[in-house]
């Protein structure tokens, strides 16, 4: 095995990895400050997708497209907890994850009413579209590395918001106490309608920026979600750190698991059955490394304020 294609599946973990952060870091701010399981956030990863693709296709410019998708996830996501989430917050967990099942099938029915059922796709910008040169000879495309530019620009923009504004202050302070700063004079649904667009806006910008590596279709938000939700049970739910670190861990882990563990069976088990069997424990790989972390740390790697 080559140095320069052990660095380029390096580099594709890390991608995923970016990825699955800007999905988990919506998902942990909204459950760590509402409280709420929100199984629809797929969804808005799927609706910023389909409004990137269709602007980018009406105006010939991803860059619109990629502004589409924040503007239109971040308007459903407002409109979804104004109208359905905002009557769930004094519900249990229970009557929460069938409000937003059902928001699910909502959204994948209203998206097919409007775009059909065949995939969309997305061009890759031109200023995107070259390789750069890895160590060994190898190329890696250029576009897979501005995501995980972007999933680094927004890391620190989440944290200096969380740590350093009046806004993060007081999601801070939803996190510890939603009662207290309600006392304190805070407009609590407004501070949590502003929490769910941006969590929706960030789910939505990784919809788009994912939709130019694959087709844009009709319930391509439920498999990512899964593993946002493996990702913040790692790193601590209401962490935006351990959303990171979680995340890049996830990425790192799932990647390199189905890129070696099929090389490895296939040493001692022959080619059929040993890729058949590598590929098989790859794919639980993420799920072995979910369960021995909360046995050593049971509330994930992070705390809700780190």
């Amino acid at each position: 095995m080559s140095t320069a294609l052990l660095i380029e599946q390096l580099l594709n973990g890390l991608q995923f990895g970016v990825m699955l952060f800007l999905m988990a870091a919506g998902l942990t701010l909204i459950f760590g400050v509402m409280g709420l399981i929100n199984l629809a956030h797929g969804s808005l990863y799927m609706v910023g997708a389909f409004a990137c693709a269709a602007v980018a296709d009406a105006t010939g410019s991803f860059w619109l497209g990629l502004a589409a998708s924040l503007a239109a996830a971040a308007a459903a996501g407002a409109l979804v907890e104004i109208v359905v989430i905002r009557r769930l917050y004094d519900r249990d967990h229970l009557d929460q994850v069938l409000a937003t099942f059902a928001l699910i099938l909502i959204f994948s029915e209203g998206t097919r009413w409007l775009f059909g059922s065949f995939p969309l796709y997305l061009d890759i910008p031109s200023a995107l579209s070259g390789a750069v040169e890895l160590p060994g000879g190898a190329r890696y495309p250029l576009y897979r590395l501005a995501i995980i530019g972007v999933g680094i620009i927004v890391a620190a923009g989440l944290y200096m918001l969380i740590s350093k504004t009046r806004l993060g202050m007081r999601i801070r302070a939803g996190e510890s106490d939603r009662e207290m700063i309600g006392a304190l004079g805070v407009d609590i649904r407004t501070l949590y309608t502003v929490v769910f667009a941006l969590g929706a806006a960030l789910a939505g910008l990784a919809g788009a920026l994912v939709g130019a590596l694959q087709s844009v279709q009709v319930g391509m938000g439920e498999p990512v979600l899964i593993l946002a939700f493996v990702v913040i049970v790692i790193g601590g739910i209401g962490s935006i750190k351990g959303a990171l670190i979680g995340a890049i861990l996830v990425g790192l882990v799932d990647t390199l698991g189905r890129f070696l563990l099929p090389k490895l069976f296939v040493a001692f088990m022959g080619p059929s059955q040993g890729t058949t069997m590598g590929a098989a424990i790859a794919s639980m790989l993420i799920y072995v490394v979910m369960a021995f972390i909360l046995a050593f740390r049971p509330r994930g790697l992070f705390s809700a304020n780190a």
